[in-house]
């Protein structure tokens, strides 16, 4: 009999939820969404369940991301409406975790990509370790930072998020914190007896307090260092004035960067960057689901798409076909269609 994708089982105060596809890095199924959503239904009326705790499954991480390989096959059959329901529900949970009456706390160590954001930073108390390598590196396959990415990544501190979004770049705990995706550092051969402590709390105040004294300093990050750059280069508004300031640094990490941001989709670059600065000026996490699901829908019938999955997950080759080839040749019009589109499923965040 094979393993549940998600194991959901009580111990102490918590509800506890392991994402259990080790083997895939615990990426998300459409099923470990929806048993995920019922673990909440059933413990938001019970009483003795004070917190929830997601963590994940084997030695690599949390989560992977979302299973983009099942969006991929869907949009490659014509079944639009599976990959629609997909995002349309994962973005629904997203909205739910952000918005739990009780504490839900998320445990982001080793590996944690896009869909494993979304259940994670969301969260209210987010504790990341020295293992913890964070990256929504969507930009690389054709599509935008989502499960509320734009939000988080547009609330970072000055330039921090437009930098991790339109690089895709993996962030180490320090850097996860100074962003504002994490809250705590705590060494993971510490993990267990947090769990164990946690289990004993009876309220929120004494869940920060059991954290708060397992918590260490992180090592320093990156990202601090390169202050002066990144708010400098990454105050334009569109993706070819960036490339230039990027350019024009005499830091090799700025230079390096203009290399890799070249690299991603054009087309995903222009719309992430508006996306962000229109997360600023939304400050809240609904609208940019709602920004996210149409963009979403809207790229996923775009070709760079099914180009960038499938040089990225399928075939592994690493070397996509953009269309268009350059930021500088992006049509402003086909933006504002993206921006404009419709989904055929309506997303409802009661």
């Amino acid at each position: 009999m094979s393993e549940a994708e998600v194991e959901i089982r009580r111990e102490g105060s918590l509800g506890r939820i392991t994402l259990n596809r080790p083997k895939a890095i615990n990426a998300l199924t459409l099923g470990m969404l929806h048993a995920i959503d019922a673990a909440l239904d059933e413990w938001a009326g019970e009483p003795a369940v004070r917190a929830v705790l997601i963590d994940g499954a084997g030695e690599r991480g949390l989560c992977a991301g979302g299973d983009i390989r099942y969006l991929y096959d869907n949009i490659k059959a014509g079944t639009f409406e599976n990959s629609d329901g997909f995002m349309n529900f994962e973005y629904r949970l997203n909205a739910r975790i952000a918005r739990l009456a009780k504490p839900y706390i998320a445990l982001m160590d080793g590996l944690v990509m896009g869909g494993g954001v979304g259940v994670s930073a969301h969260g209210s108390v987010r504790i990341v370790t020295e293992r913890t390598k964070l990256a929504m590196p969507e930009v690389g396959i054709g599509f935008v930072p989502d499960v509320g990415g734009t939000y988080l990544l547009s609330a970072a501190p000055g330039e921090f998020g437009t930098h991790a979004a339109l690089t895709g770049e993996t962030l180490g705990a320090a850097d996860v914190i100074l962003c504002g995706l994490a809250d705590h550092h705590v060494p993971s051969a510490q993990l267990p007896a947090l769990v164990e402590a946690l289990g004993q709390c009876r309220n929120a105040a004494e869940i920060a307090a059991c954290v708060s004294e397992h918590a260490t300093p992180p090592a320093p990050g990156k990202l601090a260092a390169g202050t002066a750059w990144i708010e400098t280069c990454y105050r334009h508004d569109d993706i070819p004035s960036i490339l230039d300031a990027l350019q024009a640094r005499p830091e090799e990490a700025a230079q390096a960067t203009a290399k890799r941001i070249a690299g991603n989709c054009p087309t995903s670059l222009a719309v992430t960057l508006r996306a962000l600065r229109e997360g600023r000026r939304h400050g809240r996490l609904e609208p940019c689901l709602l920004q996210e699901y149409r963009l979403a829908t809207g790229l996923m019938r775009r070709p760079d798409f099914v180009e960038g999955v499938r040089a990225a997950v399928v075939d592994k080759d690493r070397n996509p076909s953009w269309q268009p080839a350059t930021p500088a040749s992006v049509d402003p019009s086909e933006l504002d269609a993206l921006f404009r589109f419709e989904p055929p499923q309506s997303l409802i965040l009661a």
